[in-house]
């Protein structure tokens, strides 16, 4: 087990029995934030989640990407703070399940994969804990390998839009979970930053290929408006 991973698993133990400070702020918290943090994450929800379900690709999304939200992310990600799944996922279950008219039952729930090497880098893949969350409270099913990352990308934020998908071309593939058994119904995907859709576009492909219906997305944040 790496340092990351072992120093993110000692903390989410602490927390049980411990305050321990806020990974934002570091002031006194009782849960993974403290009160004037998590006011602040409550300020960063989209006061219409649903607005970009009718967009090409049927995207849901919890916030803006910026301020608290950027911070939670990035402490998540990178600073060995996987315990901060358990809430945000929570949160972009809590808005799902708001829109009924969305949340239907017969949904498979599959993470964007990560590579396996930066998953040893960093401990976790952060959108397959952030679905994790997301699955308690809906009740839906989890496939954690239902797509792999074959490819180890680099990150597409920097990269224009041909670049990103030069980057992404045959970088998913159908993962060990769907390979053994596919899913009887649609796929709803999950990922922690939603930007330009390509990593999106390419999993979706991938899973049509394979004959496998993706219903749409859900991601924690995205930083811009989404094209319709």
């Amino acid at each position: 087990m790496n340092k990351r991973k072992w120093t993110g698993l000692v903390k989410s133990f602490l927390n049980l029995f411990l305050k321990s400070n806020c990974p934002l702020c570091q002031r006194p918290a009782a849960g993974e934030f403290c009160p004037y943090c998590h006011k602040q994450l409550q300020r960063c929800q989209l006061s219409d989640p649903g607005r970009f379900w009718h967009s090409e690709q049927r995207v849901f999304v919890w916030g803006e990407y910026g301020g608290a939200l950027k911070r939670a992310i990035a402490a998540l990600k990178y600073n060995g703070n996987p315990q901060l799944a358990k809430p945000l996922g929570g949160w972009l279950a809590e808005a799902w399940l708001s829109f009924p008219e969305l949340a239907i039952d017969n949904l498979t729930v599959v993470p964007i994969p990560m590579h396996k090497e930066k998953v040893k880098e960093r401990g976790f893949n952060q959108a397959e804990l952030l679905a994790e969350s997301f699955c308690e409270l809906t009740g839906l099913p989890l496939q954690r390998h239902g797509l792999e990352r074959v490819k180890n990308t680099q990150a597409l934020f920097a990269l224009t839009p041909q670049q990103r998908q030069a980057e992404m071309k045959n970088a998913l593939g159908l993962g060990k979970d769907f390979r053994r058994r596919r899913p009887g119904d649609r796929v709803l995907l999950v990922d922690d930053i939603y930007t330009s859709g390509t990593t999106v576009k390419s999993a979706i492909q991938i899973l049509e290929e394979s004959g496998i219906s993706v219903y749409g997305t859900v991601a924690l944040a995205t930083p811009n408006k989404i094209n319709r």
